[in-house]
């Protein structure tokens, strides 16, 4: 039989069930990441399992989001995160080596190999033809003490790539493209595949811009073949060793086939507020810009920042514009100042900022009020800037450079022959910043070090025989993780601290909810489709799970979020019929009978709706394991039962 590249990895990774479209499969994982946005609350969970020392190949903790140390809480959380390191077998890797997905891809990431992290952007680590998922924390800290991973057999989706860019056309137009045919829940249930000539002349970074923003699509995962390139890649990083040569069976069978004509892309831009309101740039015009923003996992590479330098040098950045730069990681970062390239761009009069997330997760560059700001990052999702009447655009580095000299959006094309940039063979190696464990021996000495910010994991309680509560929040479609649990320099140093972080949840939407949840001391939401795009951060879960939130009743999840709430003991229902979102009205009384028994059997549920005495049919299919979570009232408490 013909696999694709994906259904290879899946298949020699397969611990449990049939690799059949929507069946449940259990993955053997080989990696692990956690960033510090999701760490703390992840090993707070590998604690609580009690297992001694890690058991995957390799797990490491990042510290990239949360650098920004305006009080105690981030240093309390990275000192903790480092303790809990050393002592359970973790690798740790200090603030300022640089962003999770940069420095993986640069010092861990092996081909054919599978990967889990706390950060729905892990699907970065396709680019070099890694099984990579974003994932709640529990399923991290599940995955490091040995634990199965779980998810619903995707469809493999073949993106063929033909002919080849134009000058000033980058592979962050190719993402663009696809969010633009697919949407942003095109991807949902899927896994992206890349394949064809155009592809292949790609280099690591490239690919790895490319499957970093499946995960705007809704995708499980994206993955590239393991090729020469990779080869290259690998070597350059003294990692050659590693390198496995990996690519779809001839003759491999996809559910659905995309091609892209390389050679017939322009420029690009998604618009406010969503990744997939792309349009090319020559269309959008020349609008006044006041910020420039170029870094993030997702364009943060030595070969972003070349190009960025060549456009640069020698000009003076428009005096209406601020320009901010963040190498992806130290090596980055380091060789850019080794060649000269870091004094180009502050000679032009960019601002250069630490290698970490900054300003893509709100640690700071809010731009003006009502500002227009590009980013060659993955989300322009509103507000999420930490402005919330700012204009966001995503776009490449080469269109964000080219803008930051002429003050308005402009087409790279127009500065006439696109730079050259010529990759280093070597990349220069200094793992100082990444800091081993302690010995298996030297363990019982490693005391965890815990600030007062830190509080335990919220409890969670079995399945009741009915649910029955009022709908204390009703919100439309494409309701994002930053809508549930708004991140920014404010509230992501509480996320250690369910209690203080949930006066946060949902205030975006209405300011009055927490309020209004601990009042009626339980609680339903009713959402519309595509609830939960964005982040893996499970505080999404968590921040309602401490509310008192027992259901959230839904036209349709994403994929994270809905494994989250399943994670968290919250039942995730659908609507049969979508009409049914429609007569239901903030305050109503509404009534989940016999569900205990319902999710059980796997019988059908019925929700009554009390205030208004009507009845309405409800999706619930769930695999026998997801049904047994729910019941023991979720990931931790069914854990703990099977251990």
């Amino acid at each position: 039989m013909a696999d694709t590249l994906a259904q290879k990895l899946i298949r020699s990774h397969l611990v449990c069930g049939e690799m059949t479209v929507v069946s449940e499969i259990g993955l053997k994982i080989d990696q692990t990441l956690t960033q510090d946005a999701t760490g703390t609350m992840a090993y707070l969970e590998f604690e609580t399992m009690g297992i001694p020392r890690v058991k995957t190949e390799r797990s490491v903790a990042y510290i990239d989001h949360n650098t920004l140390q305006t009080g105690f809480e981030n240093a309390d959380d990275h000192r903790y995160i480092q303790s809990v390191c050393k002592k359970h077998g973790l690798y740790f890797s200090r603030p300022g080596n640089g962003i999770c997905h940069q420095v993986h891809l640069e010092r861990f990431g092996i081909p054919g190999k599978t990967l889990i992290g706390s950060d729905s952007h892990t699907p970065t680590g396709g680019g070099i033809g890694m099984l990579a998922f974003g994932a709640g924390g529990l399923d991290v800290a599940v995955a490091m003490g040995g634990g199965t991973y779980y998810i619903t057999m995707p469809k493999i989706v073949n993106v063929e790539l033909r002919g080849s860019l134009q000058p000033w056309v980058t592979a962050k137009e190719v993402i663009l493209e696809v969010l633009r045919r697919m949407t942003v829940k095109g991807g949902v249930g899927k896994i992206i595949e890349y394949t064809g000539e155009g592809g292949r002349s790609f280099s690591v970074p490239e690919r790895a811009t490319i499957t970093n923003m499946g995960a705007e699509l809704g995708a499980s995962t994206s993955i590239f073949p393991s090729d020469d390139i990779t080869r290259a890649f690998m070597r350059a990083q003294d990692r050659e060793k590693d390198f496995v040569a990996l690519a779809a069976d001839e003759g491999a069978v996809y559910d659905e086939h995309i091609v892209i004509n390389l050679s017939a892309l322009t420029p690009l831009a998604a618009c406010p507020h969503s990744p997939d309101a792309v349009k090319p740039v020559s269309e959008i015009g020349e609008i006044r810009v006041d910020q420039c923003c170029i870094g993030s996992c997702t364009n943060s590479s030595l070969q972003d920042m070349l190009k960025v330098a060549a456009i640069l040098k020698g000009k003076t950045v428009d005096p209406r514009v601020s320009l901010s730069i963040a190498p992806g990681s130290k090596q980055v970062y380091t060789m850019l100042a080794s060649c000269g390239a870091l004094a180009d761009m502050i000679a032009a009069g960019a601002r250069i900022l630490e290698c970490a997330c900054g300003p893509c997760i709100g640690m700071g560059q809010s731009p003006n009020s009502g500002g227009i700001s590009l980013r060659t990052f993955n989300r322009n999702f509103e507000g999420r800037s930490g402005t919330a009447d700012a204009q966001i655009y995503l776009v490449s580095p080469e269109t964000a450079a080219a803008s930051a000299l002429t003050g308005v959006l402009t087409d790279p094309r127009t500065l006439g022959k696109a730079p050259v940039v010529k990759m280093p063979e070597t990349f220069e190696i200094n793992d100082n910043m990444i800091v081993p464990p302690a010995a298996v021996s030297e363990m019982k000495n490693v005391e965890i070090l815990r600030g007062p910010n830190i509080k335990p994991f919220p409890q969670t309680h079995p399945l009741e025989e009915t649910v029955s509560a009022d709908v204390l929040l009703k919100v439309g479609d494409n309701i994002t993780t930053d809508h549930i649990m708004p991140a920014g320099a404010k509230i992501l140093p509480l996320r250690s601290n369910i209690p203080a972080i949930s006066e946060h949840c949902f205030t975006r939407c209405d300011p009055e909810f927490p309020a209004r949840c601990k009042a009626a001391g339980r609680g339903i939401i009713i959402g519309g489709s595509n609830y939960g795009q964005g982040s893996s951060r499970e505080h999404a879960a968590l921040a309602p799970l401490y509310l008192g939130i027992r259901a959230v009743i839904v036209k349709s999840f994403a994929r994270i979020h809905v494994a989250n709430l399943i994670n968290a003991g919250i039942l995730p229902l659908t609507f049969v019929n979508e009409a049914d979102y429609d007569r239901i009205d903030l305050g109503d009384t509404l009534v989940l009978e016999n569900i205990r028994k319902s999710i059980q059997n796997g019988t059908p549920v019925v929700l009554r709706n009390e205030t208004k005495n009507e009845s309405y049919p409800l999706c619930s299919e769930f695999s026998d394991r997801q049904r047994a979570m729910l019941l023991a009232g979720g990931l931790l408490n069914y854990t703990k039962e099977n251990a």
